[in-house]
């Protein structure tokens, strides 16, 4: 057996030489290309490895349009055991990167509500995080919960239901400040609510203003953003929000630009033919930046396993020919239980590292030299040949440099896990 691996490793040196040489041809280096993809830390869902139920309020119905499909056996109901399988997954995903949490997830043992948080009610994720060498992001919960009124919550006709929730914004924006103190890198803490109509409403204008009061209200206190800044993520509908949803991307858009926030962009929140990377430059010349939920809409917001697919290839495209991954956060967002769910976030995490590497290994320069001066058979010779081109070969090497499973080899520390761990559970 250590032949057989001692072989394997030579294997992956040897075709990485190739692809190496192959990529120098075109002005490429493949080692600047790897130390620069290992600067790029992915924002992980901590919700997949659990089916977003959380600790606060662990047997409430998801309700605000969010649903999981699936029973795998395995499911994470402690912190310890969620932790524990995100540990699992990080061990199986080059580089170093940070974890997104939801309010929900506090670890205490007093009964709290959502406005009642404190910070040292994630001292638990904290502690992890330290251990992990990862960093923390931050959402509000602003679903799934008695005070959701009619569909509203900061959008609200009901004074107290809208003071909740800005009280709970608040103690999120605390919670992120804590994180980046903390752990020494800023928190991203982003902001989604559910808040619309299923029909045609008569007044689309006033529930708009509410919201922008009290955002405003939620983020009135100066906070260093060397610890945290805000994100605000728009949708074009959800389930029961089907004729009006509150917080669009025009208007998150608009928020972020005046408020000088980060827009936060879900990919599977647009109509299924928009191309989302078309948005990324078309945004950042005027904002301060973006924060992206990386997703794979099958069917709309359908939030199925992110793949190494067209659609990916174009986001991750855009951030690196448009050079904008130091104005970028980029976060995962899906939640699959018909299948193991720490493979879920592996797959996803790997699949959009390949895709910025794949994005990477492109003589972009030259290409926008030539798409200058108007040559554009150049253009479209290289980038058609740059797909055949053995880019495989370098992320193999890059997760043999960083010391995780090359290939589908991860899938058998995935079974001894399950068979040791999430089976017993």
């Amino acid at each position: 057996m250590e032949e057989i691996i001692v072989e394997k490793e030579e294997n992956v040196v040897s075709a990485y030489e190739l692809a190496k040489q192959r990529y120098d041809e075109i002005g490429v280096d493949t080692e600047k290309v790897m130390n620069d993809l290992e600067k790029v830390k992915l924002s992980i869902h901590c919700w997949q490895g659990d089916d977003i139920h959380g600790f606060l309020f662990p047997n409430q119905e998801l309700t605000g349009g969010i649903g999981v499909s699936g029973n795998y056996p395995g499911l994470a109901t402690t912190p310890d055991e969620l932790s524990s399988d995100l540990s699992e997954a990080l061990s199986l995903i080059p580089g170093n990167h940070k974890v997104q949490l939801h309010a929900i997830y506090a670890v205490t043992d007093k009964k709290k509500d959502l406005d009642e948080l404190e910070p040292e009610d994630f001292k638990y994720w904290v502690d992890w995080a330290k251990k992990e060498g990862v960093g923390l992001d931050m959402n509000g919960t602003f679903f799934s919960h008695p005070m959701l009124k009619d569909g509203f919550t900061l959008a609200s006709p009901d004074k107290d239901v809208r003071d909740f929730w800005i009280e709970h914004g608040k103690r999120s924006r605390k919670i992120a400040e804590y994180f980046g103190k903390e752990l020494g890198q800023q928190s991203v803490n982003n902001f989604w609510v559910p808040d619309g109509y299923k029909d045609n409403p008569v007044d689309k204008l006033s529930p708009r203003l509410r919201l922008i009061d009290s955002l405003d209200e939620i983020i009135k206190e100066p906070m260093d953003e060397k610890n945290t800044i805000e994100a605000f993520e728009g949708k074009l509908f959800g389930t029961g929000v089907e004729s009006y949803t509150v917080g669009s991307h025009e208007f998150y858009d608009n928020y972020a630009l005046t408020r000088n926030k980060l827009w936060t962009i879900d990919a599977g929140h647009f109509h299924p033919t928009e191309d989302v990377s078309d948005k990324f430059s078309a945004f950042t010349p005027f904002g301060k930046g973006l924060m992206l939920h990386v997703s794979r809409p099958v069917r709309w917001d359908s939030d199925h396993v992110v793949i190494f697919d067209d659609a990916l290839v174009r986001i991750t495209r855009s951030l690196v020919r448009d050079n904008l991954l130091s104005k970028t956060n980029i976060g995962l967002d899906f939640f699959d239980a018909t299948i193991n769910r720490i493979s879920a976030w592996v797959v996803g995490a790997r699949a959009t590292q390949k895709a910025l590497l794949q994005s990477m290994l492109a003589p972009i320069d030259d290409l926008k030299k030539a798409e200058e001066q108007g040559d554009y058979t150049t253009r479209l010779a290289v980038t058609e040949e740059l797909k055949s081109y053995p880019f495989g070969a370098v992320w193999d090497e890059f997760c043999r440099r960083n010391n995780v499973p090359v290939g589908e080899d991860w899938l058998d520390n995935i079974h001894t896990y399950e068979k040791d761990v999430l089976f017993k559970r």
